[in-house]
């Protein structure tokens, strides 16, 4: 069983999607619409010197889509997933290239989702932390035991999960788990809590978005990060989808599921290698690669 997967934000680097644009009529076309529908140049942006830019979340976000999904669309008939999945906002582009939306709303929900969490994030300063070398359960208990918001928001892989929460819950949540044994616990260069209680305006402003926009039967299921199991029905996928912001990145989960249900490889779609190596934390065995032209 083969899985194409789609990398979320932190994935992005100077120069991305370039190669698609010079070698690709179609992409050239779908990179183009994008700047018209965006109302500014992100092709300059990403195919630029510009790394600054390219960090600010209203760009990244809409950046890591596009490279995503329009490779995939490039692929064209080579493009054939048993499964799909996509890490956070990997999931917008998971969602598109397996045909549950189309690349028009997938922009705009993804343009609309990244505005929102930059507004959370102005309202509500907080922070996140990757914490490494502890047991999830050791992690949720200490977060849990702490009087301020700060929870797990993404399980990566065994042994890595990011915190999400208050500065404050976060500083004292690092404290704790180092004296807990954590090999490390680093606050991470964002400002804000994704995934956490703190992005429910995000999540309020881009739910009415969500239930608007129209979703279709999909080419294969796609593991979701709210539950970490293969959905196929496209009201459980929105109601999944709504529930995202908020809630904890089951990519641990996610994997463990896809293994279980007879993964054997796997096809990063986008920037960066991340995912591939998560993979491998789990399973040595499973071949992983990225996708190519």
């Amino acid at each position: 069983m083969k899985a194409y997967v789609f990398p979320g934000q932190g994935a992005q680097f100077t120069g991305m999607g370039k190669d698609l644009y010079e070698n690709s009529e179609i992409a050239r076309k779908m990179f183009d619409q994008a700047n018209e529908e965006l109302g500014f140049s992100i092709t300059n942006i990403m195919f630029g010197e510009d790394a600054e830019s390219l960090k600010k979340t209203n760009v990244t976000q809409p950046a890591i889509f596009l490279h995503s999904v329009i490779l995939a669309k490039v692929l064209a008939s080579s493009f054939k997933p048993d499964i799909v999945a996509g890490h956070s906002l990997g999931e917008f582009s998971a969602l598109v290239a397996a045909k549950y939306i189309s690349f028009e709303d997938g922009l705009q929900l993804v343009t609309k989702r990244a505005i929102a969490m930059q507004q959370a994030c102005e309202e509500n300063p907080s922070t996140m932390a990757a914490v490494l070398g502890l047991e999830n359960e050791i992690v949720e208990k200490i977060c849990s035991e702490i009087n301020e918001i700060v929870l797990p928001a993404n399980y990566n892989c065994p042994g890595q999960l990011v915190i999400s929460g208050s500065n404050k819950g976060i500083d004292i949540a690092c404290e704790k788990l180092i004296t807990a044994g954590a090999r490390r616990a680093v606050k991470l260069p964002v400002g804000g809590a994704f995934h956490s209680p703190l992005m429910e305006s995000a999540r309020s402003e881009l739910e009415k978005a969500i239930y608007e926009t129209k979703f279709s039967k999909g080419i294969c299921p796609i593991y979701q990060n709210v539950t970490g199991k293969a959905v196929t029905n496209p009201d459980e996928i929105k109601e999944n989808l709504n529930k995202q912001l908020t809630a904890s990145v089951l990519w641990t989960q996610s994997m463990q599921n896809m293994i279980s249900d007879g993964l054997t490889s796997v096809i990063e779609v986008g920037p960066g290698k991340v995912l591939q190596g998560l993979f491998k934390k789990i399973d040595r065995k499973i071949e992983t690669k990225s996708a190519t032209l």
